[in-house]
């Protein structure tokens, strides 16, 4: 997302899913104003491999894939 969108302060939503969709973690579920932010993603009890990670916020959705080395 751009810098300074979403306007107002939309719920953001941030989770993680493991190669099946199953969801391994919530990084982030709460409103947020708009702004640059960082978020610290805790992989302990996760194997090593193949996940993905999804953000929403209002009609803003988009999914990345990752890969967790250990």
């Amino acid at each position: 997302m751009g810098r300074g969108y979403p306007p107002g302060h939309p719920l953001i939503i941030i989770k993680v899913f493991d190669i099946t969709d199953k969801e391994v973690r919530t990084l982030v579920n709460e409103n947020k104003p708009a702004g640059t932010y960082q978020v610290r993603f805790d992989a302990e009890g996760l194997s090593s491999g193949v996940y993905f990670y999804k953000m929403t916020a209002e009609r803003f959705s988009d999914v990345k894939k990752f890969v967790l080395i250990k």
